[in-house]
């Protein structure tokens, strides 16, 4: 994943007045912000993971990762020493959550209460996406320069396998009853599968019309992968096939895709200002329900199932200094960096 205002009054009450129609034709709920999360400090942030069961929010931020309280919706406390922070994959079962961190080449092993690093494992290059399998209580770690993904028994930290991808590794999600983890290989307009029990790359399927996936959610009953494209799309994919299904127009930059087995919603937010609400009909067509507007560059998010909330990181940006070489990136205003919290009316 890459690094990483508010609408007028005026602006948000047309979106929501379009979205309530919307969403009354569908049936779906609809979205609106309910808090904002003051973090301040300093840089930028990739992913952001939701623990329904620990009521535990992770949000990367810089060289650490922010831990939220999400009953009282504020900070709890943080894992500090992550840098190049990517992801976060949390094993409740075990009481702990990893980290990897793309500028050490490592994963961190954290104690989920007491939020210590215990071990750092060492990893491929820039290990990006990352999670945990709960069948085999493995942790999966994604290696954007290796082209790889390491695997590491959660209770030991030991290293087992090392899997060999066709191409740069974007975000990922498991089937355990289906022993398979799905991934998008962004460079190569691909999702893999591979098989949690042999360490290997069992099916390859192409996304056209998509292009270069980075965001990706799974419905498990309903075999359903939901794919976000650099080129505008999100796509849903049969998870049993590799065949796809259909798309809805997004907006540009999306960096992330969730889905809510309680309410059939697929999201996908882009950096554009824009976080799409998607919902499979009865007639098995994928169509739009909302247009959510979040904060511009907000390309990251993640869903808490337990509450319905989507969680979006966001921060103010400023120019790039004058003699910045040319092509800079704005830079995130220092003590601007929050999460908005959006949830349904009504909830």
């Amino acid at each position: 994943m890459r690094i990483i205002l508010v609408v007028t009054a005026l602006s948000l009450s047309g979106a929501l007045t379009a979205d309530l129609s919307l969403s009354a034709q569908s049936g779906a709920g609809t979205y609106q912000l309910q808090k904002t999360i003051q973090i301040g400090g300093e840089g930028g942030w990739d992913y952001v993971a939701a623990d329904a069961a620990g009521k535990r929010l992770y949000v990367s931020h810089g060289t650490k990762v922010v831990v939220v309280d999400t009953g009282t919706q504020a900070v709890a406390g943080e894992i500090a020493d992550t840098p190049g922070v990517h992801g976060i994959a949390v094993a409740p079962d075990l009481g702990k959550a990893f980290v990897s961190a793309g500028r050490a080449n490592s994963v961190s092993v954290v104690d989920a209460k007491t939020l210590q690093t215990s071990k750092k494992v060492p990893t491929g290059e820039n290990p990006d996406a990352i999670l945990y399998e709960p069948a085999h209580h493995e942790v999966y770690a994604f290696n954007g320069r290796s082209h790889s993904a390491t695997v590491i028994d959660a209770a030991s930290g030991v290293v087992l396998a090392t899997i060999p991808l066709p191409g740069k590794p974007e975000f990922a999600v498991e089937d355990v009853a289906a022993g398979r983890i799905y991934n998008n290989i962004e460079d190569k307009n691909e999702v893999v599968a591979i098989d949690t029990a042999s360490h290997a790359v069992v099916a390859t399927w192409p996304i056209a019309p998509g292009e270069e996936a980075s965001g990706l959610a799974i419905d498990l009953v309903h075999h359903r992968l939901f794919i976000g494209c650099s080129n505008n799309l999100m796509e849903m994919m049969d998870s049993q096939s590799g065949k796809v299904l259909g798309s809805v127009p997004i907006g540009p930059g999306v960096d992330a895709n969730a889905f809510d087995p309680g309410t059939g919603l697929a999201f996908a937010s882009s950096s554009d200002g824009t976080l799409t609400v998607a919902k499979v009909g009865d007639d098995g067509r994928l169509t739009v329900v909302q247009k959510l507007e979040t904060p511009k560059r907000s390309r990251t998010m993640t869903l808490d199932p337990a509450t319905h909330r989507l969680y979006v990181p966001a921060a103010d940006f400023t120019p790039p200094p004058a003699d910045a070489p040319q092509g800079a990136r704005p830079q995130v205003a220092p003590g601007s960096f929050r999460v908005m919290v959006y949830e349904m009316a009504g909830g």
